[in-house]
């Protein structure tokens, strides 16, 4: 299937390509003047820069600019970012990254940051039980968790600030200028230490002159999406920025027994944001955010059959994916306050605020960065995808999260570049998780507890030039963590709260002190003016924890060790010619205390209860490379191939879930040479051809990605490994010859392929998986002022 879905996507791509010279046979040639109502003779033309400027002046109105110049020779536009704390181009940054542009969101259908590994190499997001919790993973590197008291291995930044959460990203990708997504430990210039990488979200800032937008987007399964923003100055000194999405979209699943409908998409979120000149060296600058998520989650399906211990009812394996079940009880209806026709999904709701206070004081840079963020998360599960009631899942959470950075950079292009930084956060959460295991255990849980963590790191990083074409990097971070958790308990709800007998003695209490060194050292060298060379040396280091499980024992709460990662990499980015771009790195992870999701036998349900380990020592190696051209002027190909192989390398002895399930009691194994648990090999593309037709510009796109297989989770064996999959999406884009607004139809999964995004079961007998979207077709359209 695979090599059809290969051969679909390359005959799209050749049909593409192919366009320029179809077109010249039909069309007269021209030669590149102005563009005017008479070129009716369809020129191909350049496309617009794919990367955002940090400048308050938009892409539209650039966009805007470029529709009434004259067609431009075929030329790569440099991408500018600030993944180094300061205005560059991508290609002089020394580390993997891939940068995606608001227009790049749009043209590769990401909707959702869980859509981010269809676009870059080497990233994986994955939907936690195919709820709306996501899970990063970079370069094999992530942690799998359903509750929300422990740190990513992945930073998350929304416009410098911090995030504690991943899910604290879903509905944020609107009025986007870029996403920097970087690979590997980046703890030498960020608020919060990572060993996988940080995925950095850019907002389109407040323009000096006004401007506005709308887009409607409509298709498959009602979908509705709304998009808008209005930008200008309020006052000499004074601009503001307001932007908001809303997203309804139709259900796609039914409920196996009652035929009911499931899928249903209902959130919004509104961002406004204030720059203040308020001196010609000192700025601030305000944000806020909100919104809501009331939509349905995922449902699972059954891949095996699925056979009821209170009934002997014996369900088949779901053939047809989008098929589902789900069912709440009056007694967990009760506890949880749903509804008994209550439908898997999410009522979650986020906001924050924040303030940068920026002073220019000649050669430095002073920036303060304080912001509050919020998030109240109530979501409901089925995870044994059936009416009956084995275990459905209500999680009540509520985070504060208050943050505070302090950086001194320098300014201007002068020999030793540096930049220094002080970052604080504390974070509060509050989390109830209810479990119904009354048909399979007689009985529902709840598991509660508290936890405060204080987190404080210092910082810093420096670039000198040792000579015109080399470049040397030091970078150093020392932080220090205290996480608290607070009256956990664990129990049965009868309907009064009973304690587990391994909470008899009351609620358990536990503290954990970290204390990490990271660091980086690196060399940068330019073999040609547009052509350089690197190679870095870098540590990782991320916080213990704790396994908030519903346990049935204190025992179980003991904290897993922090983790560490020390990344060797090199690599090369090379603009070959004006129209030819190539980059590529090569790496070698050596992990050590890597943190584990595993599963312990737990007397009191009879079943696995998860519980994370520390893997002593483990290794992954791979490579990304990427590459655009522009063969001919209004043709743009770009593709990018990611593989990793990974392994523990050390005895390994820890729990055997198969085994401990079938024998009612923990069953231990090594697993020193074991495979780590991601998949290999990322590949995509994109091909596009740009072109003048009656001063219209048509733009017709195709983009495509593939992922390898992989056992989902190692540890619980191979039926639980989610196959490969190809995703192939096009669209046709028309743009007015005044570039007020465009209308685009496109199609996602344009081949309707069946996919599978995780595995995984959470009591045994109940083998469920999440499925990816079926095909969706549509139009938008979209009007800038």
């Amino acid at each position: 299937m695979k090599y059809t879905m290969l051969s679909a996507s390359l005959g799209a791509s050749a049909l593409l390509a192919a366009a320029p010279a179809l077109h010249a046979q039909q069309q007269p040639a021209v030669t590149a003047a102005p563009i005017a109502a008479s070129a009716a003779a369809a020129a191909p033309i350049t496309p617009a820069a794919s990367a955002a400027s940090t400048n308050p002046a938009s892409a539209s109105s650039a966009t805007r600019a470029n529709g009434n110049a004259p067609v431009a020779e075929t030329q790569l536009k440099d991408v500018i970012v600030t993944a180094q704390r300061r205005r560059q181009s991508a290609q002089r940054v020394g580390t993997s990254m891939s940068v995606l542009s608001g227009s790049d969101l749009k043209t590769l259908n990401v909707e959702t940051v869980n859509d981010l590994q269809h676009a870059t190499a080497s990233v994986e997001v994955e939907p936690a039980f195919g709820g709306g919790q996501p899970q990063f993973r970079i370069r094999g590197v992530g942690f799998n968790d359903y509750t929300s008291n422990n740190a990513s291995t992945v930073g998350i930044n929304v416009d410098d600030v911090a995030y504690a959460l991943p899910i604290q990203t879903q509905g944020q990708l609107f009025d986007i200028a870029r996403v920097e997504v970087l690979r590997g430990p980046q703890g030498t210039l960020y608020g919060r230490n990572t060993t996988g990488g940080t995925v950095n979200f850019i907002t389109n800032q407040p323009t000096r002159d006004f401007e506005a937008g709308a887009s409607v987007e409509y298709g498959t399964h009602n979908l509705l999406t709304t998009e808008g923003y209005v930008s200008g100055p309020l006052s000499d000194r004074v601009r503001g920025r307001f932007a908001f999405t809303t997203q309804d979209f139709g259900a796609w699943q039914n409920n196996r027994a009652t035929n009911q409908t499931l899928g249903n998409h209902d959130s919004a979120a509104a961002r406004a944001q204030l720059d203040w000149d308020v001196a010609r060296d000192f700025k601030l600058h305000f944000g806020a955010h909100g919104g809501f998520d009331k939509s349905d989650n995922t449902g699972l399906y059954l891949f095996s059959p699925y056979t009821s211990t209170k009934t002997g009812e014996v369900i088949p394996a779901d053939a047809d994916h989008t098929k589902t079940g789900w069912g709440v009880s009056p007694a967990f209806s009760r506890v949880t306050g749903l509804s008994t026709d209550a439908k898997p999904g999410r009522d979650n709701a986020n906001g924050g605020v924040d303030l940068t206070a920026t002073w220019n004081l000649g050669p430095v840079e002073l920036k303060s960065i304080t912001a509050y963020n919020y998030l109240h998360r109530r979501e409901y599960s089925d995870w044994d995808a059936t009416r009956y009631h084995d275990s459905d899942e209500y999680f009540d959470d509520t985070v504060n999260e208050v943050t505070q950075e302090l950086r001194a950079s320098s300014r201007g292009d002068t020999r030793l570049r540096w930049v220094t930084g002080l970052f604080y956060s504390h974070d509060d959460l509050d989390e109830k998780f209810y479990s119904d295991f009354s048909d399979r255990l007689g009985f529902i849980a709840l598991t509660r507890y508290r936890q405060s963590v204080d987190t404080l790191g210092v910082y810093g990083q420096a670039t000198y030039d040792i000579t015109q074409r080399l470049r040397g990097i030091v970078g150093v971070r020392q932080e220090h963590e205290k996480r608290e958790l607070r009256g956990f308990a664990s129990g049965m709800l009868t309907p009064s709260f009973v304690p587990f007998a391994g909470f008899q003695g009351g609620d358990a209490n536990q503290s954990l002190t970290s204390n990490g060194t990271s660091g980086k050292v690196g060399l940068e060298f330019d073999l040609a003016p547009a052509t350089m060379l690197y190679a870095t040396v870098s540590r990782g280091y991320k916080s213990g924890g704790f396994t908030a499980h519903n346990t049935g024992n204190s025992n179980a709460l003991a904290p897993f060790k922090p983790e560490s990662l020390t990344a060797y990499e090199v690599g090369f980015k090379a603009d070959l010619t004006r129209t030819l771009r190539w980059n590529a790195s090569a790496f070698h992870y050596d992990y050590r205390d890597q943190q584990v999701l595993s599963a312990t036998f737990d007397p009191n349900s009879q079943s696995l209860i998860g519980t994370f380990v520390n893997a002593p020592k483990s290794r992954i190696d791979g490579f990304e490379t990427d590459l655009k051209w522009q063969p001919v002027r209004g043709l743009e190909i770009s593709q990018y191939v990611g593989y990793k192989s990974g392994k523990y390398t050390s005895p390994f002895v820890t729990y055997n879930t198969q085994a401990s399930a079938a024998s009612g009691h923990n069953v231990f194994t090594d697993y020193n040479g074991s495979a780590l648990s991601f998949p290999r090999l990322s590949y995509g593309g994109q091909v596009a051809y740009s072109w003048l037709a009656g001063g219209y510009r048509l733009r017709a796109e195709t983009n495509y990605s593939y992922r390898d297989a992989y056992s989902q989770l190692l540890l619980l064996g191979p039926n639980y490994t989610v196959d490969s999959y190809w995703l192939v999406n096009a669209s046709l884009t028309v743009t007015s010859p005044d570039r007020h607004w465009d209308v685009a139809l496109w199609a996602r999964n344009l081949f309707n392929r069946q996919y599978d995004l995780t595995k995984n079961f959470f009591l045994p007998g109940t083998n469920v998986a999440a499925a990816g979207e079926p095909r969706t077709v549509g139009v938008r359209v979209t009007y800038t002022y």
